[in-house]
């Protein structure tokens, strides 16, 4: 009883006020750090046994987290192409090649380095998207022998973006004006525009190449790059598959949930998403089967 007052106190102390809170802030967060690690590992170990291949995950969930006040914005860059490219040269030309991939898009250069990486290794490459791979998330996809999408994933045009403009916007407004009422900074930029078109509609096509016909994959790289669409409308599994000529599945194995699950988006307060953990089914069905909508 007394050593149990004297642990209370001490706890009750400033002393042990600092302890506690060094404890929450510091040590806790560290803690759970590891062992959110241990799990993602474990997921990725699993799933490369379950399927014989090497398993890379490319994923980006930091899209709305604020430091000081100014949005920080995950995306493709060139550390992430170094580390994917690595992990490709560390993996043996016989061994198919899993790539998990959740981004917005980012770096034309990075996203065309994995593509090419990835179009190059001898084995059969997959690509997982269990939500969204946007922009040069797309460049990546068209890479692959197969593309597996969730039901509700989507991909995105690849159209050229000029800082806050579209390429295909560019180049319309000069068609559209006289050439004596268009600045010079104008003209610039429909010049670069025309040439970022052409490039990136080069590098789909290359990208497809071999899988489909030549003119197919020309159709499919110029509607694309083409900026028909706004650069973020959503291009579901259907339309993908009509477009690039690839073999697109929507079969996702559970286990690619399960592990960008482990991939939490860091929240500043409450999230505005909520429900109760665990399947839901009618009365009488078996799991796998989905509850029919009245």
């Amino acid at each position: 009883m007394n050593t149990l007052k004297r642990v209370l106190n001490w706890i009750f102390s400033w002393r042990g006020l600092v302890a506690v809170l060094v404890i929450l802030f510091f040590v806790a967060p560290v803690i759970e750090s590891w062992r959110v690690e241990a799990l993602r590992e474990g997921a990725i170990s699993a799933l490369e046994k379950k399927r014989g291949s090497r398993v890379i995950v490319l994923i980006h969930r930091q899209e709305s987290v604020n430091v000081l006040g100014i949005p920080v914005v995950r995306y493709i860059n060139i550390d992430d192409s170094e580390d994917v490219l690595r992990a490709i040269r560390f993996t043996d030309k016989s061994t198919p090649l899993d790539l998990i991939l959740h981004t917005p898009g980012g770096l034309v250069l990075a996203a065309s380095q994995i593509a090419k990486a990835i179009k190059r290794h001898p084995a059969k490459t997959t690509v997982f998207v269990p939500h969204y791979a946007m922009s040069g998330g797309t460049l990546i996809a068209l890479a692959a022998n197969e593309d597996i999408m969730d039901a509700n994933a989507v991909l995105g045009p690849i159209d050229p973006q000029l800082g806050d403009f579209p390429a295909a916007s560019v180049l319309r407004v000069v068609e559209r004006k006289p050439i004596d009422k268009v600045d010079d900074m104008t003209l610039v930029l429909a010049d670069q525009s025309k040439k970022a078109i052409a490039q990136i509609t080069a590098l789909a096509q290359e990208l497809l190449s071999g899988k489909m016909p030549a003119e197919k994959a020309r159709e499919g790289a110029q509607h694309l790059a083409s900026g028909a669409w706004t650069h973020d409308v959503p291009i579901p599994a259907e339309t993908a598959k009509d477009l690039s000529g690839l073999p697109v599945s929507t079969a996702m194995p559970e286990e690619v949930f399960q592990l960008i699950g482990l991939y939490q988006q860091a929240h500043e307060g409450q999230p505005s998403v909520f429900y109760l953990p665990g399947p839901r089914y009618k009365k009488g069905e078996t799991a796998g089967q989905e509850a029919a909508i009245p």
